[in-house]
């Protein structure tokens, strides 16, 4: 390894200690302990453990809760203020994503309001960068402050791999839940070299719950491969993956960027003899819940860390 200017050091939040050993390694950088502890009064105690002036520091960790928010806001201040040369924050998952825009007067566009707080992190000297990875919208890139540079990473190539390493090489079609996300299948579905398909969906008048009335292409005989950016509850999913089989598709395999699978959603994915496997990468601690399961769980630290260079 080449000699460099200065040194370079990873901070990672507690909740993505899972990441640190891989993105270390492929990012070449020397993790950096951090202390914490809880106060009786619930208050809690953070210390970057390592003098990190004139460091090149990268700051490791998504945001699937309220305290990972600050906990990244709370650090990321406590080593701008320490002198770091630069500071790099790389958020493999966003949360709030799906909150980036008012629908009813008076509702908090909290993917924006939560850009903002990390854009309230002071500036480096070397400069404070913004490394994101499979936004729900494409824009919320944009809702950070302008003192933070920032860069949205795509995961086709992480996703396009392991949807080839599923099928084995034979022949299937790629799903999307519902035709909100026909777009994004549509362009996986050209790298991959395989047709798009879609379920249609109607509201009910009365009830106002969405029920699916058909698919858009011929998937009988075939595999089907369901994307979506992110697994939450499942239902639509569910929903989509049934219309496939009903339409005489062989078998259906759910992938997502983000397993965000709160609860007990996955068992009950597993459970509900719908899938043949559920994977998706290791971008959320969540999808550390698929270890021994049908799936894969694909690594994003090579990819995210190539983009460190690339800023």
């Amino acid at each position: 390894m080449s000699p460099r200017a200065h040194p370079r050091l990873l901070v990672t939040l507690a909740s993505y200690a899972y990441l640190e050993a891989s993105f270390s390694a492929a990012s070449e950088l020397a993790a950096v302990a951090v202390e914490r502890k809880w106060f009786p009064d619930g208050e809690r105690y953070l210390r970057v453990a390592e003098d990190v002036r004139g460091a090149d520091v990268v700051l490791l960790g998504g945001t699937p809760s309220d305290l990972d928010w600050l906990e990244l806001y709370d650090l990321g201040f406590a080593i701008s203020r320490a002198g770091a040369r630069s500071l790099s924050i790389v958020m493999p998952y966003f949360g709030y994503s799906t909150m980036e825009r008012a629908v009813l007067p008076g509702e908090v566009v909290t993917a924006k309001t939560r850009a903002r707080l990390i854009s309230a992190i002071p500036p480096c000297e070397g400069g404070t960068r913004v490394i994101l990875f499979d936004l729900h919208t494409d824009g919320i890139e944009f809702y950070f402050g302008d003192g933070h540079l920032t860069r949205h990473v795509y995961g086709a190539p992480i996703i396009t791999r392991l949807v080839r390493n599923l099928v084995q090489g034979e022949p299937f079609v790629l799903g999307a839940t519902d035709a909100g996300r026909a777009k994004w299948v549509e362009s996986l579905a050209k790298t991959l070299g395989v047709e798009p398909a879609f379920v249609y969906k109607r509201r009910d008048s009365g009830s106002g719950a969405l029920r699916v009335t058909g698919v858009n292409a011929d998937v009988r005989g075939l595999d089907v491969v369901v994307y979506d950016d992110m697994i939450r509850t499942g239902s639509s999913l569910l929903q989509a993956g049934r219309a496939y089989l009903e339409a005489g598709a062989r078998r259906v395999h759910a992938v997502a960027s983000h397993l965000v699978l709160p609860g007990d959603s996955f068992a009950k994915l597993e459970s509900a003899g719908v899938f043949a496997s559920i994977s998706g990468t290791d971008s959320h601690p969540a999808s550390q819940k698929l270890v021994g399961s049908r799936g894969v769980v694909a690594p994003v630290s090579a990819l995210l860390a190539e983009a460190l260079d690339t800023v």
